[in-house]
């Protein structure tokens, strides 16, 4: 997955998708957190995509809730994919997989 399907550019080593929905309350925590953690690691981006808006892209990845996560790593291969609000420790450990 590049720029083109993500709608940003993707981060150097990994890179932090978020599929979110407008009204999701743990959407906005997992926002905070992988935004922390893309701080902290250099090299990896976090894009939040909203799902009403991408609806192409959540039926072609089978998106079923928000927030959804994947880990891609620097070629855009997900690594990783999770489903509600992640841990900080468990997206750490994710990257880990990814760069």
């Amino acid at each position: 997955m590049g720029a083109a399907e993500l709608g940003a550019e993707p981060g150097r080593r990994a890179t932090l998708v978020q599929f979110s929905s407008a009204f999701c309350q743990p959407c906005r925590a997992t926002r905070r957190i992988l935004a922390e953690v893309a701080a902290m690691v250099g090299g990896v981006a976090h894009i939040e995509i909203d799902a009403e808006e991408r609806l192409d892209l959540v039926r072609a990845l089978g998106i079923e809730k928000t927030p959804t996560v994947l880990v891609l790593d620097a070629a855009g291969r997900i690594v990783r994919r999770a489903a509600g609000m992640p841990r900080k420790v468990d997206v750490i450990a994710a990257l880990g997989a990814a760069v």
